[in-house]
């Protein structure tokens, strides 16, 4: 059975067609990972889906009281909740459920015979219900998913205004899968997981029996936890039944045919064309020209495959520090609260380092003390006078200025050719570079973000999840750039398949914490 329908739907944004023509379906019980290079579309789609936007033409028909759960990374954790108030949300209809019951109780105090048997009646059919939704066991359910989660580890009295992005993440998505809607749809959702809460959404989502959507640009995961491939690239979806290695063998199979029905016809073309050219003139053969003429006009024209831009990127290096560039002295990291034991830390010059643990341990905490961005608890560090720094930060870009206009500011005294010409080697189009930070994907922003940094010589690079929302070609070529760099890198990633052939160290913060893991 169809779940949702999408017929010929065609949306643009800011004077550039992001969709065209798409039509979609989803199935009961299928798990659908839709993918695309970053600025394809994909979270556009997902929220013409969802009803967040209206498409410029076309129709998105859902079947009756079907429930949706859609994880959005920018919802808002209201201050003053805890973990254990925002999970028990996701079951707000129970206890609303039973209000009303309690409600029907203390009417029973004061009724008549009639009423009282009226009232039992409802009461029976508002417990029945509670039972058979679970009710009864939801605080069970919300031990076992956040468990599962890793949020067991950060304690649910918690106030959701006191988390780290990362945590934030996790509470979100384990208040979807707590409501059990009969389509999941999950945008990126392990781009804040550590490796072992990866495994458990991995085993939970091969045996969700519901159907999800699913936008990832983590492979291995995708793997294994999808059946159908959605495709979208310049403005087409396409559909793939399989995995994502399926998608890869089959999407180049078509490509090499297209390729090749390309170049046959227009072969045909200059021969019709040099046919036409010699015989159209001649009264013998005018009409043999006339007819070919015909053939040509009614041909169906193969447009030649767009290629696909890929990014080009390489970071500048500069003058060579001293032989420890930070140190640390008895270190203490955290705001106000210790989050770690004294660190004795040296990160020496041309070292790569990678620094990993779960959520909510401080790593972020941990780069921005090195840095001299927040103050340490206790303890102090030392960082050579001639380190030359560059930081990339996960936080993303919420002004409306553009793309290119956003790069000028840092750097003034280039041309403009020369900023299209940056930031187009980090593969950005025109119409990427024309609009607004604030309506380009996280993964565009992040090529705008990292273009900034490559354009500024330094000897320390310091990256704080700089894969999040990078598509696979921008990842691969990140780490390609980051291998060629041969001065200092200290690096903050969730991502083992990216930095463990690329690091020389790996720092976990899980050895350190003054928590109780």
């Amino acid at each position: 059975m169809s779940i949702v329908n999408v017929s010929h739907v065609s949306h643009s944004f800011g004077g550039r067609q992001i969709l065209e023509d798409v039509s979609f379906r989803l199935l009961n019980g299928e798990h659908v990972g839709l993918i695309g290079a970053n600025g394809e579309g994909k979270s556009t789609f997902l929220n013409i889906l969802t009803g967040k936007l209206v498409p410029e033409e076309g129709t998105v028909e859902w079947c009756n009281r079907i429930t949706v759960g859609y994880l959005d990374q920018h919802t808002v954790l209201t201050k003053g909740k805890s973990i254990q108030n925002v999970l028990q949300d996701a079951f707000a209809h129970l206890f609303d459920l039973e209000q009303e019951m309690m409600n029907l109780y203390e009417k029973m105090s004061d009724c008549s015979d009639t009423e009282m048997e009226a009232y039992m009646q409802e009461v029976g059919e508002l417990q029945d219900i509670l039972e058979h939704s679970g009710f009864y066991m939801i605080d069970t359910k919300i031990n076992e998913v956040a468990q599962g989660l890793g949020l067991m580890d950060i304690g649910l009295e918690k106030d959701v205004s006191m988390l780290s992005g990362g945590q934030r993440s996790k509470v979100l998505l384990c208040k979807l899968l707590l409501e059990n809607p009969m389509i999941l749809i999950l945008d990126e959702p392990t781009n804040y997981l550590d490796e072992n809460h990866i495994q458990w959404l991995t085993n939970f989502l091969c045996n969700y029996e519901n159907a999800f959507i699913l936008v990832s640009h983590d492979i291995p995961f995708l793997n294994q936890v999808v059946n159908i491939i959605y495709h979208v690239e310049n403005c087409v979806l396409t559909r793939y039944v399989g995995d994502y290695d399926y998608f890869l063998e089959q999407h180049a199979l078509k490509k090499r045919q297209l390729e090749a029905a390309y170049r046959k016809q227009q072969k045909e073309i200059e021969d019709l064309e040099d046919f036409i050219a010699r015989n159209k003139a001649r009264v013998a053969t005018r009409n043999m020209a006339h007819s070919r003429q015909k053939k040509l006009d009614k041909m169906d024209i193969i447009t030649k495959p767009k290629e696909k831009v890929k990014p080009v990127f390489g970071f500048q290096p500069s003058r060579t520090t001293g032989r420890i560039v930070f140190e640390t002295n008895a270190l203490v990291i955290g705001y106000g609260e210790p989050l770690c034991r004294p660190l004795h830390l040296n990160f020496e010059r041309n070292k790569k380092i990678a620094i990993k643990g779960v959520n909510g341990l401080g790593k972020t905490t941990l780069l921005k003390t090195l840095l001299g961005l927040l103050p340490p608890v206790s303890g102090n560090v030392e960082v050579d006078p001639f380190a030359e720094i560059g930081f990339f930060e996960q936080e993303e870009v919420a002004t409306g200025i553009s793309a290119l206009d956003y790069f000028w500011q840092e750097y003034p005294a280039y041309t403009n050719g020369e900023v299209r010409a940056a930031l187009a080697k980090c593969g950005l189009t025109t119409d990427h570079i024309e609009s607004g930070m604030c309506v380009l994907s996280g993964g565009e922003q992040a090529k705008v973000r990292l273009c900034i940094l490559m354009n500024r010589p330094c000897n320390v690079l310091v990256l704080d999840e700089p894969t999040n929302h990078l598509d696979v070609d921008a990842k691969e070529e990140l780490k390609r750039a980051l291998k060629e760099y041969h001065q200092s890198v200290l690096l903050v990633s969730h991502d083992p398949d990216f930095y463990e052939d690329l690091v020389d160290e790996v720092w976990n913060l899980e050895d350190w914490t003054t928590k109780i893991l």
